[in-house]
């Protein structure tokens, strides 16, 4: 399963370089530009339609070592302080193993048992015994990455960086389907520090339509209100209307709706105006792209470890493949062209 080696793969942005050498493995022709995206296409006549994914997965940075041998670090992307806690972490190139530090609760006070530990007040152990030894092996800006291992499990799957890697995923499969229209995919770094490679790439391609492909949040669990739990595990890929970053183009959103009850796919709507995704970069590129969001609800993102829905997986896989058979059956007619 290609969704496990991507997620198994290491990449925090500014970072994608493993998880950009396993995509062009699997694709016959690419090319990157001056930021690290990845582009690969296939030419065609008419439309350019571009697919849309980021490489890059939060984790964190090394800001400094102390006198002890523990790293110090900072958060790269949007990581709650809650979830850093004794998780397990490889650091850099080599993969030095280490586990993200506090306090004993043992020595806590009883007050500091009901607070949360801010991150500048964790550390990684990697087991040496002083400065010197771990400046041997971790030096400042190494990348920080989760130690969690890619598993199926039932009618689910378990891993960390489903966002955005199971958007990569399924691009990667719609680039060995044939279409007469030219098909970029696009699959961009640096999303989860401020959308910076998707400005890059959709200036080059400048696309007629862009179509990202995303993780997003999944929100019921016991902890959130019933009315708010939107989207749903297992209810079918999310379609987003808006988000912090981007207002959907309202014709894309009902090609999409309209495309999924066609062919009896499942779908939801995202709650609106919550997250951000590439389309809020690439809508707003030259003269605006028309740009729509579609993505796998999954729990717990933005931390070590994420589930997915296979079935989820599966019906959005499908959904983006009819997009694509439907704008190819309608050519010029797609979104008014």
């Amino acid at each position: 399963m290609l969704l496990k080696e991507l997620s198994n793969a290491n990449g925090i942005s500014g970072f994608e370089d493993e998880v950009r050498d396993l995509i062009k493995s699997n694709i016959p022709s690419y090319r990157t530009d001056i930021l690290g995206n990845l582009i690969s296409s296939k030419e065609g006549k008419g439309l350019k339609v571009m697919l849309a994914a980021h490489m890059d997965e939060v984790g964190l940075i090394v800001r400094d070592i102390d006198d002890d041998g523990y790293v110090l670090f900072k958060k790269a992307g949007g990581i709650d302080d809650r979830v850093l806690m004794a998780k397990r972490v490889v650091i850099g190139k080599n993969k030095i193993d280490g586990v993200i530090g506090s306090k004993p609760v043992h020595l806590l006070k009883k007050e500091d048992l009901k607070k949360v530990v801010e991150y500048n007040k964790l550390y990684i152990d990697i087991g040496s015994e002083n400065k010197k030894e771990t400046e041997k092996l971790v030096k400042i800006g190494d990348p920080i990455y989760f130690a969690t291992k890619f598993k199926e499990n039932g009618y689910n799957f378990i891993g960390k960086a489903l966002d955005d890697r199971v958007g990569c995923s399924i691009i990667l499969d719609m680039l060995k389907k044939d279409f007469s229209f030219s098909l970029y995919g696009a699959f961009t770094v640096q999303e989860e520090v401020g959308l910076r490679g998707a400005r890059v790439v959709a200036h080059d391609i400048d696309p007629d339509v862009c179509i990202v492909l995303e993780g997003t949040f999944a929100s019921d669990t016991p902890d959130i209100k019933e009315e708010l739990q939107i989207p749903k595990f297992g209810e079918g890929p999310a379609v987003t209307i808006a988000d912090r970053t981007v207002i959907c183009d309202p014709k894309l959103v009902k090609f999409f709706e309209d495309t999924a009850e066609k062919n009896n796919i499942p779908y939801q709507i995202k709650r609106p105006f919550t997250g951000g995704t590439d389309a809020g970069a690439i809508h707003l590129t030259k003269r605006g792209i028309p740009s729509g969001v579609i993505a796998l609800p999954s729990r717990y993102i933005h931390s070590p470890a994420s589930i997915g829905n296979k079935e989820d997986y599966k019906n959005m896989k499908n959904l983006i493949y009819r997009i694509l058979e439907r704008i190819e059956s309608e050519k010029g007619d797609f979104y008014g062209h």
